[in-house]
């Protein structure tokens, strides 16, 4: 018994201090950010025509928005039907669930430079897309998509069964049950699953240099090359020229993901209560 007491102590404190480090590495990272990027925000940043000589930040916000947006829509509707379909409709333990997740896991462990290259012969040069919103977009979905369908296979295991039985007492179908009742009590952690899809979007460079190119304009239609943010922050420090436009474009970068993960949230609260 002392011996367990111990044990536990000393496993709740390194939970703490983990957490504790965790918090402080998130919050310096933040701070240094800000601290850094901030005195530089200026109205020429966000013009809406990039030159050499303002390097605007506004058509990369444009062009993050796009493919975000145009990533999610590929993407998000394949994985949670692909995870309705492994939890709901195909017996636990069958052989096609267990390819399905070992191609997911697989998928999910490849690095982004190599979904760049892959991106960069299938949809740039054979698919003839060439560097392109809609070839990045789609570079992007098959990345993502391996983490929509375990979170949404997780969120809907996470449903007690109770549910579903209640709703076939009540006469409903498999179809309905599904959609009308299992669905929207899964829909938080669905959402959850997003928001990572989202931060992961956000954040990638590797694979968009390879797809999407890295001109800085307003896309005017899918077949037109863009730079997001992650890249032309590369962009601009790789020029070693425009350091300080590079962390001022940082603090606008955390500013977006952090709206963006407060609006998924509370969207998540709203639907968990309705």
């Amino acid at each position: 018994m002392i011996l367990t007491k111990i044990i536990d102590g000393i496993l709740y404190g390194l939970t703490w201090l983990f957490a504790g480090i965790t918090i402080m590495v998130l919050v310096f990272i933040m701070l240094h950010i800000l601290v850094n990027g901030i005195p530089y925000l200026s109205p020429t940043l966000f013009e809406v025509r990039f030159t050499l000589d303002n390097v605007s930040m506004f058509p990369a916000i444009i062009s993050t928005i796009a493919v975000v947006v145009l990533t999610l829509t590929f993407a998000v509707p394949l994985g949670i039907f692909t995870g309705i379909y492994l939890v709901e409709y195909v017996k636990r333990g069958s052989k096609i669930v267990i390819l399905i997740r070992s191609a997911a896991e697989l998928l999910a462990g490849i690095p982004s430079i190599v979904y760049g290259l892959f991106g960069l012969l299938f949809f740039v040069m054979f698919m003839g897309m060439g560097f392109s919103l809609l070839a990045g977009s789609l570079t992007l979905s098959i990345m993502i998509l391996p983490m929509v369908i375990r979170t949404t296979e997780e969120a809907l295991k996470s449903v007690p069964d109770g549910y579903r039985e209640g709703a076939f007492a009540l006469g409903a179908g498999k179809l309905r049950a599904v959609f009308k009742i299992v669905l929207p009590a899964a829909m938080p952690g669905i959402f959850a699953g997003v928001i990572l899809a989202i931060g992961r979007i956000v954040g990638e460079s590797a694979a968009l240099i390879f797809t999407a190119g890295t001109i800085a304009q307003i896309p005017e239609s899918l077949s037109h090359s863009v730079r997001t943010l992650t890249v032309h922050m590369w962009v601009l420090s790789g020029e070693g020229l425009h350091l300080n436009e590079a962390y001022a474009t940082a603090v606008v970068l955390l500013l977006i993901v952090l709206f963006i993960n407060t609006v998924s949230a509370i969207l998540a609260k709203k639907i968990a209560r309705g």
